[in-house]
């Protein structure tokens, strides 16, 4: 059981590269290129997406009256999201190191970039931006609730659930008392800081 399991969380991983490989294929078929982390086009693709933007005033009126009424709720969750982010951060800033886990690399998971395209308006990049930032930092503390989770109780769920992170499969089978202590221990070690 744990071998198949091993193999089919190797291929998940091959497929996960190949996505990443085709990302990188469209976006050479799009025209630009990535240096430092910013996205650069072609002159000639900045014209044609500032040709293809929205104007501010037929995006105001072709929305739904409602899409009025729901923005302020939309926009009063960066209050709690960014208290996460704050809190998650100090957590794994001071928690961590006691336990001698690799940090979570923020940057990995949020990135502010949407701002930067030309076809959009800039109440649309704003939004691009909000939503980018939002569901990084939903990444960013999975992975660090998934650290923390694999360092203290490294146990897959007998129920199934929707969403789970991928070291979940990794974790000791549900009721395998004999091994978990030292399912435990290997868990722990991959954690640890690289000496």
């Amino acid at each position: 059981m744990e071998t198949n399991l091993q193999a089919l969380l190797e291929e998940i991983r091959s497929l996960e590269k190949s996505v990443v490989e085709q990302i990188k294929q469209k976006e050479t078929d799009l025209l630009y290129k990535i240096k430092n982390r910013k996205v650069i086009f072609e002159q000639e693709v900045i014209k044609k997406h500032k040709a293809l933007r929205k104007s501010i005033y037929r995006f105001l009126t072709e929305a739904p009256l409602m899409y009025y009424l729901v923005v302020p709720i939309i926009y009063s969750m960066i209050i709690p999201i960014v208290i996460m982010d704050i809190f998650v951060s100090f957590y794994q800033m001071t928690c961590f190191p006691v336990y001698g886990i690799r940090k979570v690399s923020r940057r990995d998971y949020i990135a502010i970039d949407r701002h930067r395209l030309n076809y959009l308006n800039w109440i649309q990049k704003i939004n691009c931006d909000y939503c980018g930032y939002f569901n990084g930092v939903i990444a960013y503390v999975r992975e660090v609730a998934s650290r923390t989770e694999q360092y203290f109780c490294p146990i897959r769920h007998a129920l199934l659930i929707k969403g789970v992170h991928p070291r979940h499969a990794a974790f000791a089978a549900y009721g395998d008392a004999s091994n978990y202590q030292e399912k435990l221990k290997i868990l722990k070690d991959k954690l640890r800081e690289p000496s």
